[in-house]
């Protein structure tokens, strides 16, 4: 038992969800898991940190043998307490989840899910974040589980490239409905939103945020066309942000040489 892998587990939707309670049952079947998770849903807080009030972390006892902590903080902020205050080496791997609702396409620059695990894998650490294509509490996990526990497995095997972590996406199908797993990229599409306008019952005006999300890709190497056609979306994710094909335009194109500190203000 010593020998087993150390499995860093947080999510963003708290440690009540039923997703989380799912994806700590695949990974005890794996290695030793540890939880920490916010204390409250975090949906939608990308890479957001706490800077302007403390956080407290709490010892929690909601998932049986499992050392777990409850953190006031974001998704981020957990990972950045475990490794500081919580694990005394790096965990062998982070798994961020299970989401209840994609974290495909665009999804994942808003996702807490997702930027929990870059989080991760900013400092080194293999990481993943798993998402299932339903929103309801009520949502089968079965097959999310069974295929997330074959993905860490591979992960835990076989690593990943340097600076890459993974966003996995499951349809909301049973394990025997999957097709299998699909390598793929992210797919291009957005969310078209406009806020709803309201006024409170002393005349105040407030806002919902509304929307739909627009698929304007149909190549068939995408997460939406993997997930629509029943398999799982893995797309390998890096957080340099950097737009290297970008490079040679802006050499090329920009007039550098006479760039210097001569401006004609300076003249």
């Amino acid at each position: 038992m010593s020998n087993r892998p150390t499995i860093l587990v947080t999510n963003d939707d708290g440690f009540y969800a039923p997703g989380i309670h799912a994806l700590v049952t695949a990974m005890n079947k794996i290695g030793k898991v540890i939880v920490i998770a916010p204390d409250k849903p975090q949906s939608g807080m990308g890479h957001a940190i706490t800077i302007n009030d403390p956080i407290r972390l709490s010892r929690v006892d909601v998932f049986g043998d499992v050392e777990a902590y409850s953190c006031s903080g974001t998704p981020v902020d957990c990972v950045k307490l475990a490794k500081d205050k919580i694990l005394h080496h790096p965990p062998d791997l982070c798994v961020s989840g299970i989401n209840h609702g994609s974290n495909s396409s665009i999804n994942i620059i808003y996702s807490g899910t997702m930027s929990a695990a870059v989080e991760a894998g900013i400092e080194g650490i293999p990481a993943i974040g798993f998402s299932l294509l339903d929103y309801s509490l009520k949502a089968d996990f079965s097959g999310a589980m069974h295929f997330a526990e074959v993905i860490a497995r591979q992960v835990l095997e076989k690593g990943l490239p340097d600076a890459t972590l993974l966003n996995v996406n499951f349809p909301a199908l049973p394990a025997e409905d999957i097709k299998g797993i699909k390598i793929c990229r992210q797919a291009v599409a957005k969310w078209e939103e406009e806020y709803d306008e309201r006024n409170d019952p002393r005349g105040n005006r407030y806002f919902w945020l509304t929307g739909k999300f627009v698929n304007y890709d149909h190549g068939e190497d995408t997460d939406e066309w993997a997930l629509n056609n029943h398999y799982v979306a893995v797309v390998p994710v890096q957080f340099d942000m950097t737009a290297h094909h970008a490079i040679p335009f802006f050499n090329k194109q920009w007039d550098l040489q006479h760039s210097g500190s001569n401006t004609p203000s300076d003249q």
